[in-house]
């Protein structure tokens, strides 16, 4: 039989490679994870989760950045919207059952899967469309971002409804930041995913920190799933650009849509009880 530590680090692996591949969705499925996996509660869960997403975000941003494919100003203003709006959704999370906040998880859950489907399906005429008219534009010349006060405000905002979720919710924003930075810029996936990645590891540690301060952090659960989310982050690295693309998107849509949907049934037979 498997230790909770064995079983916890394999866990963890899974959801660094998932966070690897996607750039979102680690934590998402980071959750469910350990809900169904070691029977813990959500509030139990969502720290652990976002601590080490967080870990393993941190690391890829870090190898961007080396790259210089990170675009760490936008980075930091997202950031920093989210770690005021963090401690609220902890706060919140705190003072509801665990079967609701089971139900509110599915529902964010469905969500990600339906946007990430529809966004495997547009063509690339639309997303081009939709680049030429984003608030933020790049300068073609220097390569960087043009700062205006619309491009300002919806990056702030990406960064106040994914600084909530990762509180609330215990997940890393991923999914709020990238289709966010894809409908707000135009920069290219090449660049979103490490942004998207410096956000999450950004953003986690005010979760993580506040989580930490009330006692709400599992460490002997948390440690070794931490370990096995980096090693599954490192590992992705190998190969994620061979399984980049509308499929990737598709299959993972696929199984957020099926996780949500234990995840009400698993809401619905504890409000049951």
């Amino acid at each position: 039989m498997l230790t909770i530590e064995i079983a916890s680090a394999l866990l963890g692996a899974l959801a660094g490679l998932i966070l690897g591949l996607t750039g979102a969705g680690g934590a998402i499925i980071a959750v469910p994870l350990l809900i169904f996996g070691l029977h813990l509660t959500v509030v139990e869960a969502a720290p652990i989760a976002l601590f080490a997403v967080g870990a393993s975000a941190a690391i890829g941003a870090m190898i961007a950045w080396k790259k210089r494919k990170l675009r760490y100003r936008a980075a930091v203003l997202i950031a920093l919207a989210g770690a005021l709006a963090s401690p609220i959704g902890i706060f919140i999370a705190r003072k509801i059952p665990d079967a609701p906040l089971l139900l509110l998880f599915a529902v964010v859950l469905f969500y990600v899967a339906f946007q990430m489907f529809r966004e495997s399906m547009r063509s690339s005429a639309e997303t081009m469309e939709e680049h030429a008219s984003a608030p933020c534009q790049l300068d073609e010349l220097g390569g960087r971002l043009i700062w205006t006060n619309p491009c300002a405000r919806a990056l702030a905002l990406s960064g106040v409804v994914t600084g909530f979720l990762s509180g609330l919710l215990g997940v890393g924003g991923g999914f709020v930041i990238v289709p966010a930075l894809r409908k707000a810029s135009n920069l290219s996936m090449q660049h979103i995913v490490p942004t998207s990645l410096a956000v999450i590891a950004l953003v986690s540690v005010a979760g993580v920190a506040s989580s930490a301060a009330v006692g709400g952090l599992n460490w002997p659960i948390a440690v070794p799933f931490v370990i096995g989310a980096v090693a599954g982050m490192l590992l992705t690295g190998a190969f994620a650009q061979r399984f980049s693309g509308p499929r990737l998107q598709q299959a993972f849509a696929v199984l957020a849509a099926i996780v949500a949907a234990s995840m009400v049934a698993k809401g619905i037979l504890a409000l049951a009880s």
